[in-house]
């Protein structure tokens, strides 16, 4: 089949990005993106057709969502259907930050465009290849049995750095995907065998308002001592922690930046996800044995350059090394020629693997 009109469609809580490409078997163009802010998803989805409208852009073709968990069952990519929707519904307790826009999304997506084949595109799929050492979470047996394990996250991410570097793709690689959302990937030879996130992705790094991981044992004690439920360390974990936790005002790295020079807590909340952010990257250069690249990716990865030189100079020990106005211009390489590896910063191309993955199974 030649080419498509493939909308993307990427969710998050409170607004919607989107983009329509055109695709075919060489490639995907972009003709038109943008975001709009939504608090429902029946309004979003009214604004992203009025959008297209207003701009001349033609219907689609098919229609591609991002979904951040799948739960074990769905875990590739696929056409939605009836028994889809249902495995999705069943998995929603993965991700509940996410889940349920999601869900709803897809629904208003198919009453606003009826008959257009809609498309699920998993961003636990890229880690699917992990070795047991990586994947087996060491709890009880019967648990493990029932689908409780690691699943990794920014699938759609990777797979768009991986896709950019093309020829240039080393043999390893660490990607930090740094965001609301943050984690941090060991590729080998194109594949992941590791990430910082978990069984959801409310683990891992410092986040902007999630914890990154705790010791368990604080769980139980808030559950013990301070009697907390499961929805009030649900809330606690993935809404009240994270930079908004440590700073006590804000989870937007922004904000924390403009008051880091008169308010020490927003000061801390930034060496705090800096450090835990490096110790990840140490951690998956050591499962990798050695890194050969480095690519920092994500809204504050790709437009921090304070963040990205802080994180780097506390790796200099493995021969990192930043040219720091090639950093702050996000020049490539922003690392120098002393650097033991090439540090990047490339941008997260989410929507155009949706567009590519849609077209593979309309196509």
């Amino acid at each position: 089949m030649g080419s498509l009109n493939i909308l993307a469609l990427n969710s998050g809580s409170s607004s919607l990005k989107f983009g329509l490409y055109r695709v075919d078997s060489t490639g995907a163009e972009k003709l038109f993106g943008e975001s709009v802010a939504a608090a429902d998803h029946p309004d979003a989805i009214t604004q992203v057709a009025g959008v297209l409208a207003a701009s001349g852009m033609p219907p689609p073709d098919a229609i591609g969502h991002r979904i951040v968990h799948g739960g074990p069952a769905l875990r590739q990519h696929c056409r939605i259907d009836d028994a889809v929707l249902r495995q999705l519904q069943a998995a929603a307790a993965f991700a509940p930050l996410h889940a349920p826009a999601a869900l709803a999304l897809i629904r208003f997506a198919q009453v606003h465009f009826p008959g257009v084949p809609q498309v699920a595109c998993f961003d636990t799929q890229f880690h699917v290849g992990w070795p047991d050492v990586a994947r087996v979470l060491p709890i009880a047996r019967e648990l493990q049995s029932e689908g409780t394990q690691r699943f990794g996250f920014h699938g759609l991410s990777l797979e768009s750095i991986v896709r950019q570097l093309g020829a240039a793709l080393p043999h390893r690689l660490v990607v930090a995907h740094l965001g609301n959302g943050a984690s941090i990937t060991a590729v080998k030879a194109g594949g992941s065998i590791d990430t910082s996130m978990g069984m959801t992705p409310s683990g891992g790094v410092i986040m902007g308002t999630r914890s990154g991981d705790l010791d368990p044992g604080v769980l139980v004690y808030l559950m013990r001592e301070k009697k907390f439920d499961a929805a009030r360390l649900e809330a606690l974990v993935d809404q009240r922690s994270g930079l908004l936790g440590i700073s006590g005002f804000s989870g937007d790295m922004r904000r924390l930046h403009e008051a880091a020079a008169s308010n020490r807590d927003a000061r801390l909340a930034i060496e705090m996800f800096c450090y835990s952010v490096r110790k990840q990257v140490a951690a998956m250069t050591a499962v990798l044995g050695g890194l050969d690249m480095l690519v920092f990716t994500g809204g504050i990865g790709e437009n921090d350059a304070q963040v990205r030189a802080e994180i780097c100079a506390g790796l200099a020990w493995i021969g990192v090394s930043l040219d720091e106005s090639r950093n702050r211009a996000a020049s490539n390489p922003v690392s120098d020629g002393a650097s033991r590896c090439p540090v990047l910063v490339l941008a997260s191309q989410e929507d155009e693997q949706i567009a590519r993955h849609a077209w593979a199974l309309i196509a």
